[in-house]
């Protein structure tokens, strides 16, 4: 029932312009397949899904010159999907230089792009326009422009987004202000319409914090995600090279959202470069949902190297990733670490203590709640070390590291290459033993031996009862 009353509820905003990245439901979201990643050289990735049953994605290309648009019903599916270029710099003036960071939205019945553009006179000259599409494609849309979006201050401005709570529709974006010693901040209004601003501009957030100050002094890209009553809104920090990484702003969606003292601060970052799975510079995230509704996914950009050349802004090579964004016992986003290339990992509910994960511990494999870092308890299924239609578990903040049993224990350890190893660390993927919904694993080196848990460590057993059974059974997340 509680997954119907999601989705009427999603439907109802969907139609009234008012959805942004839905809030999944309370229980346990099913399992997300994809690979990443998902577009090369495309930055700061929007990905919108619209009641027409397509994903739209825009992102930064690097000429920095046209603002392009594809479309697919699956999030993989933009992998493949056809580019359309929507929109094209002008030749002079403004809106000539430095394209950067479209998002599409659909307001009202119409299609709105927002973006950041400098002038041919003068690149560093970022404003923030927005663009208007009529038609039912975004890629087949007829567009307008309908111009910059104005603040108090004629200063750099970048990084336009918008989102509603209650009836209420907000701009937030990020801009320099003279008397302030950085290079941008969050700020927060009020709109009349899709492109004009109702309300003074409030300063929510400024990089004070030193993680925020590396390279740059920088607060921008913020996005939006809504759930249990908190308006969670993200934003980019520092220099857009390795050290470029995701921070936290919260506050109550009941709270006057133009205060800034309704907004706290994480103090560190919730989304970081991570050299075990070769992740750097994770940034200037959107958020959408699952094919299914019922998973928040996180999109942003990455690199797949530390070390730049030059100026990062002239490196072609972020590259557009997703992978499921979790939720903590508390209420609040568990961002995890960006996960390595290839297929996206899970996570293993046990069937009988369902808030209960296989994760390790000092290498040991057991079942626990509210695991931290969530990272220990994820996994990507993985073609089986021995092949033969088997599986094997491989651990995602240690890749090489597999799920494998020794003396019958079940351990995280280090592919030695050995048949022992393959062979203790393959399994056969079977239907859950106490239930279809789930799944269970079965020796490939010890059948009728299954992965099951007791007294929460994992072992290798044979299986004997309804208990048994259902401790070797567990539910993909």
């Amino acid at each position: 029932m509680q997954r119907l009353w999601w989705r009427a509820t999603a439907v109802l905003l969907l139609l009234t312009g008012l959805f942004v990245a839905p809030a999944s439901p309370a229980q346990a979201a099913p399992a997300v397949n994809y690979t990443n990643p998902i577009a090369a050289q495309r930055a700061d990735p929007h990905i919108y899904r619209h009641t027409d049953g397509y994903y739209y994605f825009t992102a930064t290309v690097p000429a920095y010159d046209k603002i392009v648009m594809r479309r697919a019903t699956t999030l993989q599916g933009l992998a493949t999907a056809a580019e359309t270029t929507i929109w094209t710099k002008h030749a002079s003036g403004v809106m000539g230089a430095h394209i950067w960071a479209p998002e599409i939205h659909y307001i009202n019945g119409k299609w709105y792009v927002y973006f950041a553009a400098g002038a041919t006179n003068d690149v560093w000259v970022i404003r923030m326009y927005v663009l208007e599409g009529t038609g039912t494609n975004a890629l087949t849309a007829t567009w307008t422009e309908k111009g910059q979006i104005t603040t108090p201050w004629s200063s750099f401005a970048l990084d336009a987004t918008t989102f509603t709570v209650g009836s209420t529709r907000y701009l937030a974006w990020a801009q320099s202000e003279s008397g302030i010693a950085t290079n941008s901040n969050l700020y927060l209004a009020s709109m009349s319409n899709p492109w004009t601003l109702s309300s003074a501009p409030t300063r929510i957030a400024v990089p004070t914090l030193a993680w925020e100050k590396v390279g740059y002094a920088v607060n921008e890209g913020p996005s939006v995600i809504q759930r249990n009553g908190k308006v969670f809104m993200s934003y980019s920090a520092s220099a857009t090279d390795a050290n470029y990484a995701l921070g936290l702003l919260t506050a109550s969606s009941s709270a006057n959202l133009l205060s800034a003292s309704s907004w706290v601060k994480n103090a560190s970052p919730v989304f970081v470069s991570n050299s075990s799975t070769g992740q750097y510079g994770p940034g200037h995230n959107s958020f959408t949902v699952s094919e299914d509704g019922l998973s928040d996914i996180l999109v942003y950009h990455d690199r797949s190297y530390r070390d730049i050349s030059g100026d990062p802004l002239n490196d072609p090579n972020r590259r557009t990733r997703i992978q499921k964004l979790y939720w903590k016992a508390d209420g609040t986003p568990d961002f995890g670490i960006p996960v390595p290339d290839g297929v996206t990992p899970v996570r293993l509910a046990s069937y009988n203590n369902p808030a209960s994960y296989v994760r390790h511990w000092e290498y040991r494999a057991r079942i626990e709640a509210n695991v931290a870092p969530l990272a220990d308890s994820q996994f990507r299924i993985v073609t089986g070390l021995t092949g033969s239609g088997t599986v094997s578990l491989e651990s995602t903040n240690f890749p090489g590291y597999y799920l494998r049993h020794k003396n019958f224990e079940v351990w995280v350890e280090k592919n030695d290459g050995t048949s022992t190893f393959a062979g203790d660390a393959s399994f056969f993927r079977r239907t859950g033993l106490a239930s279809s919904a789930g799944v269970s694993f079965e020796s490939q080196n010890y059948p009728g031996r299954y992965i099951r848990h007791s007294s929460n460590l994992l072992y290798v057993q044979a299986l004997s009862g309804t208990t048994a059974n259902a401790d070797a059974t567990f539910t993909l997340e």
